[in-house]
């Protein structure tokens, strides 16, 4: 069908060409964690090929890292499970203080080795540690950061590659999602049907 709806500009890629936002040891970390959080398997690459780390530099050097949609002012007050926690610190601040507090409790163990230099089934220790809360960070409450953390890691490995993540659509190829397509009426009679579509970028719609 022609389209008749008013133009809007399309999202500018991101380009991997310098961090925005993250200084280089915040990066390394990052990647780090992207990587094991989703690790490079039979069925995908991992989070630091993927871009996770880009996406989520973009994102924190933007309005959503200032908390530009967020409501940050007090009195911040302790409510009910349901309703999810309060902060009056922006994602780019949580991430910056989080970061530098991981990194310091990991170096605090015997080995005084940082994250990026563990070997991955130590890594994945210290991860496990971090989730649950026994590894203690100072500054921030160590579950709600690696909440914060998995939720960026996973926006970056399924969003649009578009925003610097999901090299290659790979996220979309592992679950099997067609992406930006235009619109799926040459499908709708084939349900339960392997539909062998390729996925479409808002980045090859632009080209």
């Amino acid at each position: 069908m022609p389209w008749t709806g008013t133009v809007t500009p399309p999202p500018r890629p991101v380009v991997a060409d310098g961090w925005k936002f993250f200084t280089a040891d915040e990066a390394a970390l990052t990647e780090a964690i992207a990587d094991r959080l989703i690790p490079a398997d039979s069925l995908s690459i991992g989070g630091k090929e993927a871009g996770c780390a880009v996406f989520i530099d973009a994102q924190l050097a933007g309005p959503y890292g200032k908390g530009t949609y967020l409501y940050l002012d007090g009195p911040l007050k302790e409510g009910l499970p349901q309703a999810g926690p309060q902060f009056d610190r922006s994602p780019a601040a949580r991430w910056r203080t989080g970061l530098a507090a991981f990194d310091n409790a990991v170096k605090a163990r015997p080995t005084g080795k940082r994250f990026v230099d563990l070997p991955p089934d130590a890594q994945d220790a210290m991860i496990h540690e971090w989730e649950d809360g026994t590894l203690a960070l100072s500054g921030i409450d160590a579950k709600q950061f690696f909440s914060l953390v998995l939720w960026n890691v996973r926006e970056g490995f399924f969003s649009d590659p578009v925003y610097g993540g999901n090299k290659d659509m790979a996220g979309w190829k592992m679950v099997g999602f067609p992406g930006a397509q235009y619109d799926f009426r040459d499908y709708l009679d084939k349900p339960g049907q392997p539909l062998g579509i390729q996925p479409v970028s808002f980045i090859r719609k632009q080209s």
